[in-house]
């Protein structure tokens, strides 16, 4: 529907990229919440999904919020917990 109205993409949980995805086709865009690192918390999240996990669905930006600016003490910080994410990201690429 969103396409059919002329959007060029949408925000949408974890849950439903792949089904986005298929009906839409590759050049409609998929904003993805809900990211949670396989060391992160889940939180009050209730649908979420690791990166690596929404980029193998077919989603296209991942909105990674709190695991970024609270990570766990071990991860180092933000910069560590960026540099992380990014490891996963490459793993699934």
């Amino acid at each position: 529907m969103a396409q059919e109205c002329g959007l060029d993409g949408v925000v949408a949980s974890p849950g439903e990229i792949k089904a986005i995805r298929r009906c839409c086709g590759l050049e409609f865009k998929i904003i993805t919440p809900g990211i949670r690192p396989e060391w992160a918390e889940v939180g009050d999240q209730k649908r979420f999904a690791t990166p690596a996990e929404a980029i193998k669905a077919g989603v296209d930006y991942l909105v990674i919020g709190r695991p970024i600016t609270n990570p766990p003490a071990n991860i180092g910080g933000p910069v560590g917990a960026v540099r992380k994410i990014l490891e996963e990201i490459d793993s699934a690429v």
